[in-house]
């Protein structure tokens, strides 16, 4: 009888949150974007631009702020600001013999400071909390229909030119041989960039969105070689992150985005160990064949 009571006692925790529909728009919500966060994170992975994924995370903040002070959609604000600043950042470069990585460190830490300073002296509804680590369990019908509106442009746009951007991202050289124009696929990318940033928001917030933009296609390109085997592995993890932390997050009461990104941290790990070919242990295992092979080379030569 009492195992009766612990079983239908368990059963009740398990699918308790499932009654509440704030958690289960919370859900589908957070999965939408962490789909499109993984199809772009494969290319950000092999084009090498998680910094420049950074820079513009930290660059929308005074997008957000000016936004909700004019009472416009949040979205049209951030990727105002969040593009402007891959704009400002290739002026730079262009002009000066700096770097790409010191300009992106300075433009978005200038845009994030203003942005601060923004929030301190504009007034308006904006929660800097929500603004950095996101807010998905109180997310509202507009900013859903933004959300989907950013994520739904993204994935579009990537499925129409997704041949041109894996050659973009993984040879430009060539792309350029072949007549490509480098500079559009350039700007193309940066704007979905902007535009997933916008739509992950409400979910993670601006600190974490980052490793969303760059956790998945590592667990990808950890497991598997094949960019079409990669970008499945990428969307099944980060979609699955994102489920299982905003359902955690409600039970263990803790940030949601934090849980997201913990799970999605935690995926990363396992791939890192137990990846077939390239995990830790699969490494070590044939440096010991390898060395168990010498071995018994050296003792064949040492042999009378």
């Amino acid at each position: 009888m009492s195992q009766v009571l612990v079983a239908s006692a368990l059963w009740d925790w398990l699918v308790e949150p499932f009654q509440y529909a704030f958690l289960m728009r919370a859900i589908w919500v957070s999965a939408f974007v962490g789909l499109v966060c993984a199809v772009l994170s494969c290319y950000i992975t092999l084009k090498g631009w998680s910094l420049m994924g950074d820079a513009i995370s930290h660059a929308v903040v005074p997008g957000v702020v000016i936004a909700y002070a004019l009472n416009i959609p949040f979205a049209i604000g951030a990727f105002v600001f969040g593009f402007g600043a891959t704009v400002v950042i290739g002026l730079i470069k262009a002009s000066t013999r700096l770097k790409e990585d010191a300009v992106i460190g300075i433009v978005f830490t200038g845009f994030f400071a203003f942005g601060l300073v923004l929030v301190t002296k504009i007034p308006s509804n904006v929660d800097l909390f929500h603004i950095l680590f996101g807010n998905v369990l109180g997310i509202s019908r507009s900013d859903i229909i933004q959300t989907l509106i950013a994520g739904s442009i993204t994935l579009v746009v990537i499925l129409l030119l997704r041949k041109d951007l894996l050659l973009f991202c993984f040879d430009p050289n060539h792309a350029k041989a072949i007549g490509m124009r480098n500079w559009v696929m350039y700007y193309t990318l940066l704007g979905v960039l902007a535009l997933t940033i916008v739509a992950a928001l409400q979910t993670v917030g601006i600190i974490l969105v980052i490793s969303m933009l760059v956790t998945p296609g590592s667990i990808g390109y950890l497991l598997s070689d094949r960019f079409d085997h990669i970008m499945v592995i990428s969307v099944l993890s980060s979609v699955s992150a994102c489920a299982i932390g905003t359902y955690l997050s409600y039970h263990f009461d803790v940030s949601t985005g934090g849980s997201i990104v913990v799970v999605l941290t935690t995926l990363f790990f396992i791939a890192m160990i137990c990846a077939p070919k390239y995990g830790i242990l699969a490494q070590a295992l044939r440096k010991r064949s390898a060395h168990l092979s010498e071995d018994e080379q050296q003792v064949v030569v040492d042999q009378p």
